[in-house]
Order: C-alpha cells, then structure tokens, then sequence
C-alpha cells in the first residue's frame, strides 16, 4: 500500500502557491495560452530538461538560472510559440519575459524561471506576453491551478494534474503537479512539460537528486513516437510552508518523500502517454529478471517505443514476435531460452518456446482496453522477464493509430 492518499488542488494544493493560466492572444485558437505559478515564499528549485543539442532559450535561460541559484518563487509558461531555434532575438526576449514577471510580482528576475510551448522556430509574441503578464499575475489564486494546467498545453486532449499527501514528523506534506504532452514524446526528454510543488523543507542537493531519479522512472520512460522535443522541462519548487523539519540526508523521511514525488511525476508521464496522438490505450511494460533496473528499463522502453509493437495494439493483434524482437534489439544482454513474455494473464512464451493461447481472447483483451475508463481500465499490459537478475524497470508509451499521422502531417498547416 502507498504510504500517501490523493487529494485536490494540483499545484495549489501544496501551502504557499498560487497559480493562474489565462488567455493572453499567443494561440490562433484564442484558446488559453499563459500560465503562472507562484511560491509565496522563495523555493528550493530543481529541475531537469531536455538532452536535445537544440535547445529552447527557455531551457538554456533556466539551466544557467539553476546552476547559479537553486531557488525561484515563479515559473511563467507561454503555449503557443516554442521559441527554440529563434537564435540571438530568441534569448532577448527570455531575458524580457523574466524581467516583466519580476517587476509584475514585484521579485527579482532570478527568482523567475520560464518555459515555452509551441512550433519549433517561433519567436513569444512579445507584444501579447507583455499585456497577459500583468492580467496572469492578476488571475493568481489558491484555486488556479486547473486554470494553469489548461493554459499550457497544445495538441493535448486532456489537462493533466495529480496531488498527493503523506505524513512527514507527524505533519502533513504535499507534493502536486500538472503537465502537458502528446506528441514528440520520446525518453531523455519527452514535447512535453511538467511543473511539480512540493511545501517540504529539503536541500536543494537532495531536491535535484530526488527530481532527477524520479524523471528515470517516470517521463523519461514513456514515448509515443520516438523524438525528443527542444524545451522538455521539469521543473520542481519545495517551499518548505509544511513546517517539517529540514531533510538535509537521506534516510526515512527523504525515502518517502522521494517515493511520493515519484509517484507524482509517474502519474503525469502515464498520463501524457495515454493521450499520446491518436492513441486509444495506454501500454504498460514491466521487465523483470534483468541484471539491474536500468538494463531492465531499457528494455522496457525500446519495447514500448517500438513502431511494430505500437502498430499490432492497434490493430488489436496478439502478435507477442514483435515483443520479443524488440527486447532482443535493445541492447541488454540475456539468454534467450529465458525468455518470458505475457500479454495481460495471457502467457505466450515460456523459457523461449512458444505456447498455445487463445489468440481471439487475447484480442478481445486489447479491444476492451481501447474501449476502457481514461487512465483505469485502458492500460495494456506486457509482462517479459529476461532472466533471474534483481533488476526490474517499466515503461509506458501507447499504440500508433491512423490519426498519429494525420495530425502531425497537419500541425503547421
């Protein structure tokens, strides 16, 4: 059992934050496009970006932001422009945003750190940003933050948000987050964003270690087409309003905080594959038996990014060949007659032999996934185990539909 409980609030339901998101004219649609979250005490800050050599001005501005001070009291979120490849003009006008927001919220602008979303080679349209700074600044509220989480996302069909809550020193902690993503979802990073605030007190060193080994096991093990976006960013604020004693070391505390984050950044990753484009499930794969967690993550994810096993979900056929091609490719070393492969309690491979099963009920079973509740009953799982090692590792991604395509061949036109 998890040593939390879910709650409401999102990124407001931890003390101390308020959040806005508002319609500010960045998008064509007139749909809303400016987010705000705000710490009323200065955070301890982490964060993790993009590996891409073709990086956002946002990323790089908050990169060197963080090496130079691992503390912010604001994050502001444009959707609409991604301003990456926006060359010299591009990083002058982060430089301006952060600016704007600080003397709107009446804080320095090295406490600001920013994030874009949107087509690839845009500059912000500086002149809606600045009118929607003071107006988002404004709309900040206690309640904001499923204002926020719908005011950064772009070819999502769903906002995304979770929070949990767990007892530190018999007080109460919270840690709670949204997101956005749905296409160029690829690990290391994911185009996607995730803001998470946390009202425990932690090092800062300990907060960037915590973030960075909760995004492994969470956005930097889904994929929904293979690429990488130029502004992935996670970005964690920990205020420290919950009043519990600092956690400056690992141990108990720091291992359930840990835990809780984790959670909290997995839900959002599951979330952002689910309603990968055109997706009609989720597909989950667990890998066991493999010599450590990486090897067995590895695994796991070339298994779930991989275009012929995406396709054959869809198609809704049971064709376990391609599972195992996948595994084989990976690059993890292990022998094939151990090798195991179920679909769902469908059991197809046993010690590399294949078996007998029931192909149309197998079939029936991923069917009823694409039919099943949004993130409850429309999971597809995949079970391989590779060996008798510890290391066990998961993945998420979703299957490659006909509308994949359509969407993307359309996305600037």
């Amino acid at each position: 059992m998890a040593d939390w409980q879910e709650i409401t609030g999102g990124i407001t339901a931890p003390r101390g934050y308020q959040a806005a998101g508002i319609t500010a004219g960045l998008k064509p649609s007139g749909l809303p496009d400016l987010a705000l979250i705000f710490s009323d005490v200065e955070a301890i800050a982490a964060g993790v970006f993009t590996t891409s050599q073709v990086k956002a001005a946002c990323v790089e501005y908050c990169r060197q932001r963080l090496q130079a001070k691992q503390s912010a009291r604001a994050i502001l979120c444009n959707a609409g422009q991604a301003n990456a490849a926006t060359g010299t003009q591009g990083n002058l006008d982060t430089i301006e945003s952060a600016l704007a927001v600080g003397q709107a919220l009446n804080i320095p602008s090295e406490s600001v750190l920013l994030a874009s979303t949107g087509v690839i080679g845009q500059r912000i349209k500086m002149d809606a940003l600045r009118s929607g700074i003071p107006k988002v600044v404004a709309a900040l509220s206690e309640t904001g933050s499923d204002a926020a989480a719908g005011a950064i996302i772009t070819t999502d069909l769903v906002t995304k948000s979770i929070a949990l809550e767990t007892t530190i020193i018999d007080r109460p902690v919270r840690i709670g987050g949204i997101a956005k993503g749905s296409g160029m979802i690829h690990p290391n990073m994911a185009t996607m964003l995730a803001f998470v605030t946390c009202d425990a007190v932690v090092s800062p060193h300990l907060w960037q270690q915590m973030l960075a080994r909760a995004a492994d096991r969470s956005f930097n093990s889904i994929t929904v087409d293979g690429d990488t976006s130029t502004n992935d960013s996670l970005i964690a604020l920990a205020n420290g309003q919950s009043r519990t004693p600092a956690i400056i070391e690992w141990g108990a505390e720091a291992e359930k905080l840990e835990a809780m984050l984790t959670a909290v950044c997995q839900h959002l990753a599951k979330a952002i594959a689910r309603d990968g484009e055109g997706a009609t499930c989720l597909i989950e794969v667990e890998v066991t038996g493999a010599h450590d967690e990486l090897s067995a993550r590895q695994i796991a994810k070339t298994i779930a990014g991989s275009s012929l096993v995406k396709s054959a979900i869809f198609g809704r056929d049971p064709n376990w060949g391609r599972i195992a091609a996948a595994a084989g490719r990976a690059g993890v070393p292990f022998e094939q007659e151990n090798l195991q492969i179920k679909l769902g309690n469908f059991l197809m491979l046993e010690n590399g032999q294949p078996l007998q099963f029931d192909r149309a009920a197998a079939s029936a079973y991923l069917k009823k996934a694409s039919l099943g509740a949004y993130l409850q009953q429309d999971t597809v799982l995949i079970s391989v185990n590779v060996g008798n090692g510890y290391g066990v590792g998961k993945a998420w991604g979703c299957d490659l539909s006909y509308d994949y395509v359509k969407i993307n061949a359309e996305y600037t036109t």
